[in-house]
């Protein structure tokens, strides 16, 4: 697995080094670097596939120009460097002008690390812009044993109907399950949980070559996707690439927390914290101290995941660019809360108490 990330000359970053655990959590301010670190590990999958890396287009991307993704204080190049079970691996690019709308490959690793090899399910991303309820999606062109979950999520549907009566991964098993179990019912299991009871179906429409979903509660009708709400249909896709991702593969989520109810949230974030001991490797960006609970929780609680193999990356508007790093205790305690930190609550319920207080009605400040 990864186990460290180096980034240089890449939009905020002058030079700046992260470490990298089975468990990674980006989160902070808006538009402090979160997102470019998940842009970097995007840019190094795609410059494996050609000399030349679109700003525009691959994993939805809309970078605009070599002007606005390389650093003010490097010339022309930018520098990835990820370290893999110790194994140093680099990526060089360079901008060709500023107008370019690709960065030229200059230098790459071979062999690649695991994380980055084209084998299916070693590299997943998922975008915050998941695609919601659909009363149907597209097939995918790829064969089946090929197929991934899309950036969106979009083929989550077609993974179910093909895949969900083949036995899941033995070590990936829901941990209320005894022996070998079908992909389809861990799959239920998990989002169950997070959302509500659901059973799932996945159909195909041959005239149409599209797949739709639908789901029943407990003692409830089948129901179209469009018709069951967001959530589920967000959530949908975070599940079945945990639950089918390679062992030893990377999984990258954004915004996890998309409308999720606070207590599914949590729960996401156990999933998400009991996905990385089973050998997937997660990095998460989120906005939700609800999703970091939950991980707490599976630290402290559940000892689903080692406190050691965890961490929290914290972005904020510092300039020079500063990231402080959080770890976790056993009881699923947090090394130390920065200024910015998820402390929104405590701020908002100080100043509704000063208000209480006062018996003023306005005129209250954080």
């Amino acid at each position: 697995m990864i186990d460290q990330l180096t980034i240089r000359g890449f939009k905020r970053f002058d030079a700046a080094r992260l470490s990298i655990e089975p468990l990674t959590v980006l989160t902070g301010l808006n538009g402090a670097g979160k997102t470019s670190v998940i842009q970097s590990l995007l840019l190094m999958r795609e410059a494996n596939r050609s000399q030349h890396v679109k700003l525009r287009g691959p994993f939805d991307l809309e970078l605009g120009t070599a002007a606005d993704v390389v650093n003010w204080q490097h010339s022309t190049d930018v520098e990835f460097h990820v370290r893999e079970d110790g194994v140093a691996f680099d990526w060089v690019l360079q901008s060709p002008s500023d107008e370019a709308r690709h960065l030229l490959v200059i230098a790459r690793p071979d062999p690649l690390p695991m994380a980055f090899q084209a084998t299916p399910g070693r590299f997943t991303y998922l975008s915050a812009e998941r695609l919601g309820p659909r009363v149907r999606v597209d097939a995918s062109s790829l064969p089946i044993d090929e197929l991934e979950i899309g950036v969106r999520g979009e083929f989550a549907a077609e993974i179910i109907e093909a895949r969900g009566l083949r036995p899941g991964f033995d070590d990936r098993r829901h941990p209320s399950m005894d022996g070998q179990a079908l992909l389809k019912y861990q799959i239920e299991m998990w989002l169950g949980e997070i959302t509500r009871p659901l059973q799932i179906n996945a159909e195909h429409h041959k005239g149409a070559d599209a797949y739709a979903l639908s789901f029943q509660a407990p003692g409830g009708e089948w129901v179209r996707a469009p018709n069951m709400g967001f959530g589920v249909s967000y959530a949908l896709p975070i599940v079945v690439a945990g639950l089918t991702a390679a062992t030893g593969g990377l999984m990258i989520v954004e915004n996890p927390e998309a409308h999720l109810h606070p207590a599914g949230q949590s729960r996401m974030g156990v999933f998400l914290a009991w996905l990385a001991s089973t050998g997937v490797q997660v990095i998460v960006e989120t906005h939700s101290d609800h999703v970091l609970n939950g991980m707490r929780r599976a630290i402290g609680e559940h000892a689903f995941l080692n406190p050691d193999k965890a961490v929290v990356h914290f972005f904020d508007h510092a300039t020079p660019l500063k990231v402080q790093e959080l770890r976790f205790t056993e009881r699923g305690s947090v090394s130390h809360w920065p200024q910015g930190f998820f402390d929104q609550y405590q701020i908002d319920v100080a100043a509704l108490g000063r208000l209480r207080r006062s018996g003023k009605t306005d005129g209250i400040r954080g």
